[in-house]
């Protein structure tokens, strides 16, 4: 057992760190908060520091911690005003995840945030094609409201927020009415689905350039499915 490791787990704290900054990650891009590929890994990574040197601390110096009694925001903005001098000084306690390096993990999520990154800039209809809403879907495809609603519950169906509320569906997702198969899929591998229809509307390196929902609609899901594993 090493000193980075607790009695009762045998977990380091650079695999906690991992399994922290891979959670945070996935919640960051499940709820579309769409940084752009180094923010979102130096949030992440930062989160999953923080978190797993807690539970390594003394006894006394937890305690101190679970005692204080301040504004954690302020304390945490006037560290960080505090790192760019450090790195550039080159001092050594600032370290390989504070410097901006990912930990275990980190890396297999930035891959499809980092080609993702210039979406929150850019207009719906620009980067994920022709969509409708409700109205639409129903008067022109027969798709009962009930049914599009029950599968945006599901994850059966990619649907985009536009505005407020609202939410529209891309068209090319369907196949004689219906989802075409594997959505589900993908949008289980890619939680944020934003990035989902990104990934399945653009040349995947994962598939030899080809593009994942042109294969979905050819059958080929086993091999879309395996791919979006990958970058997820």
């Amino acid at each position: 057992m090493t000193r980075l490791q607790t009695p009762s787990e045998g977990i380091s704290q650079e695999t906690l760190a991992g399994l922290v900054t891979e959670a945070v990650q996935q919640t960051l891009m499940q709820h579309g908060v769409l940084l752009d590929a180094q923010a979102l890994v130096s949030a992440s990574v930062l989160a999953g520091s923080v978190a797993a040197a807690l539970p390594f601390l003394p006894p006394a110096q937890r305690h101190a911690i679970d005692s204080l009694k301040a504004d954690w925001t302020a304390l945490i903005s006037e560290f960080f005003r505090t790192v760019p001098d450090r790195i550039a000084s080159g001092n050594p306690m600032v370290s390989d995840q504070a410097s901006g390096r990912a930990p275990l993990g980190a890396g297999r999520l930035q891959n499809i945030a980092e080609r993702a990154a210039g979406l929150q800039s850019m207009l719906l209809e620009d980067w994920a094609g022709e969509v409708a809403g409700s109205t639409y879907l129903e008067e022109k495809l027969r798709i009962p409201r009930s049914t599009l609603h029950r599968w945006q519950r599901r994850g059966e169906v990619v649907a985009l927020r536009k505005g407020g509320r609202k939410h529209v569906f891309p068209l090319a997702q369907f196949v004689d009415g219906r989802p075409v198969l594997g959505i589900s899929d993908v949008l289980s591998a890619i939680a944020n689905p934003r990035l989902a229809w990104f990934w399945l509307t653009r040349p995947a390196p994962e598939l030899n350039d080809r593009v994942p929902i042109e294969m979905l609609r050819e059958d080929m899901l086993a091999d879309v499915v395996r791919a979006a594993r990958t970058v997820s």
